[in-house]
């Protein structure tokens, strides 16, 4: 039982890493304020930020539910 939780719990947190690192940047300053006016005029795929923003959510809560539930059980 442990063992599955603690795999499950390591994909959690490769999945956590993934979500995190394929977002895009949201940078302040100079630059940002140049890039931003760039992405209004040409447009910039919200969906897709959305959907990485809304499973990176999902991804942390899984991650803290199964390292609650492992301390639980290991203790």
């Amino acid at each position: 039982m442990v063992t599955v939780l603690t795999v499950i719990h390591i994909l959690f947190a490769l999945l956590l890493i993934a979500g995190v690192l394929m977002q895009s940047s949201k940078s302040a300053g100079m630059s940002a304020a140049i890039g931003g006016g760039a992405e209004r005029i040409f447009g910039k795929r919200k969906g897709m930020d959305e959907a990485l923003t809304r499973w990176t959510t999902v991804f942390a809560v899984g991650f803290m539910l199964s390292a609650l539930v492992l301390t639980v059980l290991r203790s």
